[in-house]
């Protein structure tokens, strides 16, 4: 770990918006699970989410495949997976997230025209056939990108970007990035975990506490 290494890390973690997240229900292309996770990460998303899809399971974020096309993006912006799409909103609603289902119904609200700097989730569909009925109703809003073409839908990814950077938008005028979101101890803890990620699974699987680090990144005896 170098002094300016671990400076980056802190630059990067002070932008970081814990309460900014996407929800990727059953998306199952890895390109394109791997470029919204890469957008989560030039917005300042701390963690993601995701259900695995239909008949299959989860990409692998481990795997080849996802980290050659995410700009190791992968590293900084971890992915919780669920059961299931509406499990999900309602574990995040109870966190106290919004939920914003990009999705066509007759509430449906032009994107530009929600709060982005309240807790929020967008939920995002697989590439067939889009978010579920029974989790865009039990979303708090859904949301569309007006389009006026002749094809009236937008790649997955292009629509997380979309949505992503107009929530960044909003949020930057609002001041959010100018002032670290995380607290000083989960600061510290996601700092450790970046500088050192091979020695952190050890630590938490043995229930101890990550050691302190100096002013350069450096373990303290």
């Amino acid at each position: 770990m170098t002094p300016e290494r671990y400076a980056k890390i802190l630059r990067v973690l002070s932008k970081r918006q814990p309460t900014l997240t996407v929800l990727m229900d059953e998306v199952n292309k890895p390109h394109n699970l791997s470029a919204i996770v890469r957008t989560c990460d030039a917005v300042g998303v701390l963690q993601a989410h995701a259900v695995p899809p239909r008949g299959g399971r989860l990409v692998d974020f481990d795997g080849h495949t996802f980290e050659a096309t995410s700009g190791s993006a992968h590293k900084w912006v971890p992915v919780q997976k669920h059961a299931d799409a509406v499990g999900a909103v309602r574990e995040l609603q109870s966190q106290g997230f919004q939920v914003l289902a990009t999705h066509l119904s007759q509430r449906s609200v032009d994107y530009r025209e929600v709060d982005y700097t309240r807790p929020t989730c967008v939920l995002l569909g697989a590439e067939k056939w889009g978010v579920g009925d029974e989790a865009a109703d039990a979303a708090d809003h859904n949301i569309i990108i007006p389009m006026f073409g002749m094809v009236q839908s937008l790649n997955v990814s292009v629509a997380a970007a979309t949505i992503l950077f107009e929530a960044q938008r909003q949020r930057l005028a609002a001041g959010m990035y100018g002032a670290p979101q995380l607290s000083d101890e989960d600061l510290r803890r996601w700092a450790f975990e970046w500088a050192y990620p091979d020695l952190a699974p050890g630590y938490r699987e043995r229930g101890e506490a990550y050691p302190a680090l100096d002013e350069h990144g450096q373990i303290l005896a």
